[in-house]
């Protein structure tokens, strides 16, 4: 799905999720939308929903009950060596190893191992040079721009598709925030599609609160994958909380988890519909 975006200079949403409700909301709006949709799961995540062979079957479960019929795959993201080997024997669909942390020659080598361990089995990879800014699951970045000798490096151990530090960060962007190096980005693109000699998606991450004629722009210099998380957990927690000061949780039964979630639900639903008309995948399935 990921080539084909990167091919009809669309891309990919890659929705993080947390919970039965999120991976529902996903599937719901992917199906809605006729777009082709990642589910990403962290190692937070996947901890706290139960491990990495319940984050499969709950996602293979809830596309079976809901009757999807789009393009759907399963990622982990942000995964270090141990968890992206785990991922592959749980039936991950999709695996980024992200050793941007390392030295840049363990970085490869590692990478290396794991493109063999998946492809192997038919799972597509993604992995990282210059970090990405913030923190996700203790791998904590500074938001560097990745050098391009690194991006080809790395492209050249076969991975499928790369994500490079472009002054994008995760979580909130702060108001002192420049906005995203696409001039870099460019330079990253044309280099590594010399290298391999075809279209190499590229990824983006820290998508959530980048201005929307920034994301556009850098889809079309090969962006095919905009990762999401913040923004659908900012419209989920906004929708619960003035559920709650409105005092609508003490109406009825809305004390039930069921009605009393459903508000932030539709949250992050919303958010999500609007991230694919940005991204321009609705109706590619």
């Amino acid at each position: 799905m990921i080539t084909n975006a990167r091919q009809n200079g669309y891309a990919i949403g890659a929705f993080n999720t947390n919970n039965l409700e999120w991976t529902e909301a996903i599937l719901r709006v992917a199906q809605e939308q006729q777009a082709p949709t990642i589910v990403a799961a962290s190692m937070g995540a996947i901890k706290y929903m139960g491990g990495f062979k319940t984050v499969v079957d709950l996602v293979h479960d809830l596309h079976d009950e809901l009757n999807i019929t789009v393009p759907i795959a399963i990622h982990l993201d942000h995964g270090n060596y141990e968890a992206a080997k785990s991922a592959i024997a749980a039936g991950f669909t999709s695996i980024m190893f992200d050793g941007s942390d390392l030295p840049i020659d363990e970085n490869l080598a590692k990478t290396q191992e794991i493109v063999k361990l998946a492809h192997a089995k038919g799972i597509s990879v993604e992995a990282e040079v210059g970090t990405i800014g913030g923190e996700e699951d203790g791998i904590i970045g500074d938001g560097e721009i990745a050098p391009i000798e690194d991006a080809v490096a790395m492209v050249n151990t076969g991975i499928d598709f790369l994500a490079a530090g472009i002054g994008n960060i995760h979580g909130p962007y702060p108001d002192n925030w420049t906005g995203l190096h696409l001039d870099h980005l460019q330079n990253i693109t044309t280099a590594v599609d010399e290298a391999v000699g075809h279209k190499v998606p590229i990824v983006l991450h820290g998508g959530s609160g980048i201005p929307d004629d920034q994301i556009e722009t850098a889809i079309s210099m090969g962006v095919s994958k905009v990762n999401v998380n913040s923004e659908a957990q900012l419209a989920f927690h906004e929708a619960l909380r003035e559920f709650i000061l409105a005092d609508h949780d003490l109406e009825g039964k809305n004390y039930d988890p069921r009605k009393l979630l459903a508000t932030g639900v539709q949250g992050i639903e919303s958010a999500l519909t609007d991230r694919i008309s940005v991204f321009g995948n609705a109706h590619k399935a």
